[in-house]
Parts: structure tokens; sequence; C-alpha cells
């Protein structure tokens, strides 16, 4: 490079230089020069031609001061201070205020960032969860694990071991109990699908039906007799039983036709839902059911005739059965006492009755999901050897315990509530200690709200089950209930006093029952839209986050137990989002935003290797930080593995010691950049920031300073940058063999301490150092 020999000659350069590129005011953003380890800035005007004198001025300034430097150099800074990629756009100014005084949250990050592992297809357990994989899994630098209960949500009970006995061993059907003796390892599991089902949806595999609907009157729907007075101990309205259908569309209703099982209710109302979607309510609506003028019921008939609930017909989608007084105490059909409990229906018409007394049924009954969709409140857990879903595996309890997946940690581990036995759970944890296996807790069912349980129905199994979880070790932690995401409020109807949010009911409930309620856990799935573009929802992660956390703490769950965020991702569906760039910005955002907000534990939801899917058939991808492909070949890597490297090993220190993790104000609030800070053991400062802009680089400027703001410092001294973009990670898009055609770790960096630093677009960056004035 040819160097200037005067500062008349670099002065004109200057000018010809920007003269023929003639940026836009817009363009002139700060840029930056080091000059022997310094940042000189080059402070450009936004206002346009007619500051244009002044500006050339001061570079000129500028210029004069560093010419005895290097030229070359010099040379440089001018062109990064003209030029700018043609791939982007200007950069923009932002300001990190870290408050010092104020530390918010403590963490131990060996214990407190994990991953999650979960049931799959039938054959891939053994081939995603290999040694290979395992060892790729653990380079990401995960540590406690937690293990996802797929039957729970697929409606099925869950044999964790294949080894047990049934209720009536004879005809190998009833309530089943896995064996706790210590035998064979358990290496693989499987649900049960459950013949007395009464949901058309579930929340895994969703291919089920309801036999409420099935056009089979040999079969039937029957609630869970663990609600039963026998086993609650409450009177008989205190768990009231339901059927919701929906018509799916709005149908004018006059009638209902209910074909009972044994045991049946005897009172019921049928009532119709005011508003548009008792499954999925909002904050600013008060809708309700509604009975309608015929629809009390005080003496069930048991025939087989239509029940005419109003003389004139009402418009209505979604229908109601209220169920109440069980026949049970009068039917000897069982020597299982658990098989005479709760309510049973066969089959369900609803419709109009004409003038000549026609009755017009509304509902498809098929034995497939292409059935009318029906909710109900409970299912029971009878079920039979044949029930075996083979479709879909868990691993192991044996397995995962005894592999590298644990390092060497504590472990939370599920026990099934809504469709199994208190007996079954407990033989399960009886198992667990037997095998002195370490346990982090007991999450006790999961996603009950998912599945339209009733916060007093679900505290009620919750309660039989801790009760005798209890008594097995005082020193087990049990929690839950694992919620699934929600926006704002997570809502059920009301009850009588007009109370309608689902935790403030469930915790009352509790402690009622006096029930242990160690850890609270929920889960984080925000955005449901994968075909979209995900920028804008990119930057609404803190504050859905927030969000949630706010309305929790106002619904009561106390702040003095951990809180565990026991899955999170960026949507429950796939996309390409999620194996692309954005989804390591989702994920640091998500797991700063969480600690910054007093989270306890975060388990990554796609720490196991998957493949490619188009579930929504808009874009492959698929909530996972590995890839596999239908070959032996290597893993990829994908955006989440690096990001997941990048707050262990970069924001924090990978030891078995205390972080303590501040609040940032970012400036200004509207900046597409995050930031969120720990203190290390080491105690260097670290910031992790994430800069949401598509297109544009950020130019951060970092100060540290009290609450009072009389003492600011800055980074001093030298700087570890660590930086994850584009410049290391792109993704193409092809399809089911869509795959990284650049997949680097984040650049690593030491420079200056210096008054701004660069943040690519659409990136993660880690600024680390000590601080001084």
């Amino acid at each position: 490079m040819r160097c200037f020999s005067s500062v008349e000659n670099l002065l004109g350069a200057e000018i010809a230089v920007a003269q023929a590129s003639s940026p836009r005011p817009d363009e002139l953003a700060t840029a930056s020069l080091r000059i022997d380890g310094q940042d000189a800035r080059l402070p450009h005007s936004q206002d346009g031609c007619a500051t244009g004198a002044a500006s050339l001025f001061n570079r000129a300034s500028w210029l004069l001061n560093c010419v005895c430097r290097t030229a070359s150099v010099c040379f440089i800074g001018l062109l990064a201070a003209t030029t700018s990629p043609a791939t982007e756009g200007p950069s923009f100014v932002v300001s990190a205020t870290v408050t010092t005084d104020h530390c918010v949250n403590k963490c131990i990050p060996t214990k407190s960032l994990g991953g999650g592992i979960d049931g799959h297809e039938r054959g891939e357990c053994a081939r995603i969860l290999s040694d290979k994989n395992i060892t790729e899994m653990l380079s990401a630098g995960l540590g406690p694990l937690t293990y996802r209960l797929r039957t729970e949500l697929a409606g099925e009970v869950w044999h964790w071991n294949p080894r047990g006995g049934w209720s009536d061993e004879a005809r190998q059907c009833g309530y089943w109990t896995s064996s706790s003796s210590i035998g064979t390892p358990i290496n693989l599991s499987y649900g049960y699908r459950l013949p007395r089902r009464g949901n058309t949806i579930d929340q895994a595999n969703n291919d089920g039906y309801s036999r409420i609907c099935d056009g089979d009157e040999n079969t039937f729907w029957k609630s869970n007799p663990y609600l039963d007075p026998y086993f609650t101990g409450e009177n008989d309205d205190s768990h009231p039983q339901w059927i919701v259908i929906d018509l799916g569309a709005v149908k004018p209703v006059n009638s209902i036709r209910i074909q009972w099982g044994v045991p049946y209710a005897r009172q019921f109302q049928v009532e119709y839902w005011t508003g548009n979607d008792p499954m999925h309510l909002h904050i600013d609506r008060n809708d309700d059911w509604q009975a309608f003028p015929q629809g009390v019921i005080g003496n069930s008939p048991v025939g087989d005739v239509p029940i005419r609930l109003s003389s004139n017909s009402i418009p209505v989608q979604f229908v109601r059965v209220l169920m109440s007084r069980s026949s049970a105490p009068t039917t000897q059909s069982s020597a299982d006492v658990r098989d005479r409990l709760g309510f049973a229906v066969r089959e369900i018409s609803l419709g109009q009755t004409n003038d000549a007394g026609e009755f017009e049924d509304y509902i498809r009954h098929n034995p497939e999901r292409n059935q009318t969709i029906i909710y109900v409140s409970s299912t029971d857990p009878w079920h039979r050897a044949e029930d075996i879903d083979y479709k879909t595996e868990q691993p192991g309890l044996d397995f995962i315990l005894r592999s590298k997946l644990t390092n060497h940690l504590p472990v939370l581990v599920p026990v099934g509530v809504l469709y199994d036995t208190p007996d079954n759970a407990v033989a399960e944890i009886r198992y667990l200690l037997a095998r002195k296996y370490l346990l982090e807790g007991v999450e006790v069912g999961e996603e009950p709200d998912g599945q339209w349980a009733s916060p007093e129905d679900f505290a009620a199994l919750y309660a039989a089950t801790a009760q005798r979880l209890r008594s097995l070790s005082s020193q087990l932690k049990l929690g839950g209930p694992s919620l699934q995401n929600f926006d704002g409020h997570l809502l059920t109807w009301p009850d009588k006093s007009g109370n309608r949010f689902w935790m403030n009911r469930f915790l009352r409930a509790l402690r009622a029952s006096e029930s242990s309620f160690d850890f609270f856990s929920f889960e984080y799935y925000p955005f449901d839209d994968v075909c979209g573009d995900a920028a804008p929802q990119l930057l609404e992660i803190p504050q859905r986050l927030r969000a949630m956390l706010s309305s929790l703490r106002g619904d009561g769950v106390p702040s003095n137990i951990p809180w565990l965020m026991t899955e999170f991702g960026y949507s429950v569906f796939a996309g390409r989002h999620e194996v692309d760039i954005e989804g390591a910005l989702f994920h640091a955002d998500t797991v700063g935003t969480f600690l910054t907000s007093g989270g306890g534990k975060a388990y990554l939801y796609g720490y196991e290797p998957d493949y490619l899917t188009n579930e929504v058939k808009c874009s492959w991808g698929n909530l996972m930080m590995l890839q596999m492909l239908n070959t032996d070949k290597k893993l990829n890597r994908l955006s989440m593995y690096y990001s997941a490297r990048l707050i262990t090993k970069d924001w924090m220190q990978w030891v078995a010691e205390t972080h303590e993790v501040y609040p940032v104000t970012i400036e200004p609030e509207s900046a597409s950049v995050t930031a969120y800070a720990v203190r290390r053991p080491d105690q260097e400062w670290a910031l992790l920031t994430i800069n949401k802009d598509p297109q544009r680089s950020a130019q951060l400027g970092v100060q540290f300073a009290s609450s009072s703001g009389i003492s600011v410092d800055r980074f001093i001294g030298k700087v570890d940058i660590a930086q994850f973009s584009r410049e290391q990670y792109r993704w193409q898009d092809d399809g089911p063999n869509g795959r990284p055609t650049l997949s680097s770790p984040p650049s690593h960096a030491q420079r200056a301490a210096s008054q701004y630093y660069e943040l690519p677009p659409y990136s993660v960056s880690v600024l680390r150092g000590h601080i001084g004035h």
C-alpha cells in the first residue's frame, strides 16, 4: 500500500473519497478507527449538506492528530468512515447501561442451563441418542437434564417399566402399576392408548379420537375415578365433569340425546357459550356458559331419547354438558371400585327437533379425527395390554440416568398424573430411589392447562400423587405443573366468585390440601407463526416472557421457590426460523430475559439431534441444535448450538460457582438490541448482546453505573469479544435437504477498550473484561 507523504495529500484523498462515494445523510453513521489499541471516532453529520463543511473540518482535525501515526492505518480508517458494505444498511447507535449496585439474580451456570430429553418415533431413540450423538450434545456446554413425558401429552398411560401388573391380571386389563423391583435396566418404554378416551385432539401425535362420537355404542368415554368423592373426600359438587362439543360453526340447537354408560349422571345441565371460543379465552372478554331454558336436568333419564332444551332453537357453536352426582354408589358392574366411579357416555347427539318431532343430528360420528371435535374434563386411565402404542417410544429411565447426558448432576424427572394412577407414580420414584439416582425434583404432571383440565381437578390429582410421593422421602422436591405457553394471562372458565385465573385457583386448591409445592415449572413457546417474517417477532421476546412471568406472580406463584423453564423454543411448530440464524437470537434473548427476571433453571427443548420436517407446509425446519441426516454422516451444528456455547463458554464461566446477574438499560428503548450482564467469579463483567436488526449493524456504547448515576465506569484494558452472525452461519433452504452452507464457531478477538463496539446485523455477541474509570 502506498503511504501518503503530507497532510495536504491526505486531506485531498479524504475529499476525493467523500465526493466519489456521496453518501446519503442517513448513511453517515459513527465509524471507528483503532490506532495503537485506541479508538478514534469519526462523528459524521446527520444534517445533510448544510453541515458538510463543519463535518469536513472536524474530520481534518482528526486527521491532523493521526498523521504522525502509521499512514496506512489511517487510510484504512478513512475507508471505514466513508464506505459501507453493500449488503448492509446504515448502522445505528445504541447505549447499554449496567446498573452495578442492583444484583437481580444469582446462578451457577453448570446447574442453571440445561436441556430436555423427550419421546420419539418408533426406533429413533437409539439412533438419536447414540454415543457419538451424546458426545456432540454435551459439547454444547449445557448442564442439567430434564426428562419430558410425551405420553402425558398424548393422553396415554406410561408403562415406565415394561414389567409390572394389572388390576385385572387374568384379562390383562384395568389399571397398571409398573414394578419397582430392580431388574434388567430399562432402555425403552411405551405409552398405552386409552380405550375410554374423550378428547378428539391431543398435544402429541394427535392421531386418536373421542369415543363419545365414534359411532360405536359399545365404546364409551369415562371420567377419571380419582376425581370422585370416594378418593378426594370432598362433596359431590367439588369436581363436576364436563363434555364440550364444538359444532364447527354456529347452528340452531334445541335438542340433545345422550346415550349414557355406567355410571351415569343423576344430575346434569346443558349449556351454550355466549362468546366466540371457550377453549381459547381472552382477558378482555367476560363470556360464560349459559344454561338452555330447559337444560337443567335434575333426575337424569337413561333412555335413548332426545331431550328438548328449548322451545325455540338457539344459534350456538359450543355446547357443554356439565355433570354432577354420579350413579356410582348403586352400580356393581366391576370388582374394581375405580371402574364404578365417575361418569360414562357411550354416544352423544346434538341438533334440532322440528315441529314434526324429527331430530336432526349435527354431530359427525366417526372413529377417526374426522369427527366433531369433543373436549372432556378428564379421562379414566383404564386400558388393556393390546392398547400399547408402538408408534412412539420413551427412552428408558435407566438408559438416560446412567448415560453421560446427566453430567453427573441431579435430573428432573416426571410422573404421570392426568392419565395415570398414584400407584404407578409412587412405584416409579421408589424404583429411582432404589437405584440411587440423583433427582433434582419430581415434576408432577405436564401441561394440564393445555389439556383443558380445570385447576381444581388437576390440584386434586396432584395432591393425591404428591402426598404418596412425600411418604417415600421427605427430601424429594415436588412441583410443577409445567404450564403450556400462554399470552398475557392463563385463564379458565370463571368459578362461582368470578375468578378466571388458572394458576391462582390451582395454588389455592393446593394450599387447602396442604400439598407440597417446592418448585414451579412452565414452558415458553411464544410464536405460532413460523411462516412469516421472524424480525418483528424477535423484537417481542423479552416483553412476552416478562409479561408471562409478571402475570404468574400476580396469580400468586411464590417467589421464594425455584422457577424452572422446563421447555423453551421459538415455536411448538417446526419451521426454518429455528434452524437459521434466528434460532440463535431467540435462544440467547430468552435465556438472558429469564435469568434477569429471576429465573432458576432453563432447559432448552431441541437439545437432541433431529431431522428437518415441513410441519405446517410453509418451510422445512425443526426445533433442534443438531441436525441429523438420513445417512450416518456427522451431525450438522445449527445456530442454537453455537448460541449455547457462547452463553456457557463466553458469557459465563463454566464452573460450579455463583454468577451475579445485573439489569441493563438500553437507550433508545425502541432499539432492536437487547443486553444482559453478569459478573463472573473471575471478577470480569460480561455483556451478552443481541442485535435483532436483520440489515443494520449497531454501534454499542457500554457503561457501568450505580443507581444514582454518580459512579460511572467503562471497560478498560483489553476486552474479549465473541460474535456469532451470518459471517459464521448461513442456512441453505433446500426443502428436506436443507442444511447450513456455513457453520463455524463464533469469532473471538481481544481488543482495546473503546467507546463503541460493533454488533453485526442479526448477531449474538459477548463483550467481556474488567471495568474502571
